[in-house]
């Protein structure tokens, strides 16, 4: 569930608000809450039935999942985008293939210094 809510804490709420609303009031928040729910739902399907409208046919073609802003990974998007070739890949020879240099993240490349005993690096500018 959201906001760390379990089915456990949802119902102990729902417990206590029953024992401070009271029985006689029950029914009617209950019939209040209803209609809440009813109406952010029909806001809902408003807005996707406006929206096919307004986009036509294109609206069914849309990969929804795609557009979803929890899938974005910038480093997945570069990568794509940079593999997007329309030339035919080539296959690399043994002589053609080369290594790219590793990468020494700022921690290491500051440990490696002070084990060879000289100073890590000191960006007067960042200071």
């Amino acid at each position: 569930m959201s906001f760390g809510l379990t089915f456990e804490k949802l119902l102990l709420i729902g417990l206590i608000a029953v024992l401070l609303i009271g029985p006689d009031r029950l029914p009617g928040y209950a019939a209040q809450f209803a209609r809440l729910i009813r109406s952010l739902r029909d806001m809902a399907n408003g807005a996707k039935e406006r929206m096919r409208e307004e986009m036509g046919p294109d609206y069914d073609d849309v990969d929804w999942k795609k557009l979803d802003p929890r899938q974005y990974d910038p480093r997945r998007i570069i990568r794509e985008t940079l593999l997007e070739d329309d030339a035919k890949p080539v296959k690399p020879t043994a002589a053609a293939v080369v290594s790219a240099p590793v990468r020494e993240s700022a921690y290491a490349q500051r440990q490696r210094l002070l084990r060879e005993g000289r100073p890590a690096p000191f960006d007067t500018e960042a200071t």
